[in-house]
C-alpha cells in the first residue's frame, strides 16, 4: 500500500502506534489539519461563528460542501427524498465503521490474518 515517506519499515495495526517516528506523527496531523481547513464552509468560522463579509452560508446542513460547481441533481430532490439520502450516506458510514471495528477487534484477537487469506486465494 502507499505508506507516507519515512514510514516504510513501520508494521501494519496497532503495532504502528508504537513504532512511528516524531516526523511521521507531524506529517499526518498536518494532512487532517490541512484537509479539515480545505473542506470547512468557507462561509462560516469554527464553531459557526460567522466572522466574515462572504454572508449567509449557502450550505443546507453541517456537512453541506457543494460548490455549485457540480450538480449531481441534488437542487431537483423533494425534501423527504434528501432525507433519505442522508440516512442511507449515514447508514453507510456507520457499516464501514462496524467494518473497520470487526478488523480491529480480530487483530487484537489474533486471527485477522485468516480474512486476508481467504481474500488471496480467488
Amino acid at each position: 500500500g502507499v505508506r507516507f515517506p519515512g514510514a516504510e519499515d513501520i508494521p501494519s495495526g496497532f503495532a504502528a502506534l508504537d513504532n512511528l517516528p516524531g516526523m511521521v506523527w507531524a506529517q499526518m496531523i498536518a494532512t487532517w489539519t490541512m484537509m479539515e481547513a480545505a473542506n470547512q464552509d468557507q462561509y462560516e468560522g469554527p464553531w459557526g461563528t460567522n466572522q466574515n463579509a462572504l454572508g449567509e452560508s449557502p450550505a443546507e446542513f453541517k456537512g453541506d460542501f457543494r460548490n455549485g460547481f457540480i450538480d449531481f441533481g441534488w437542487d431537483k430532490l423533494s425534501a423527504d427524498q434528501k432525507m433519505r439520502k442522508r440516512a442511507i450516506e449515514l447508514n453507510q458510514g456507520r457499516a464501514a465503521q462496524m467494518g473497520i471495528l470487526g478488523l480491529m477487534v480480530h487483530e487484537k484477537l489474533g486471527n485477522v490474518a485468516n480474512f486476508f487469506l481467504l481474500i488471496s486465494k480467488k
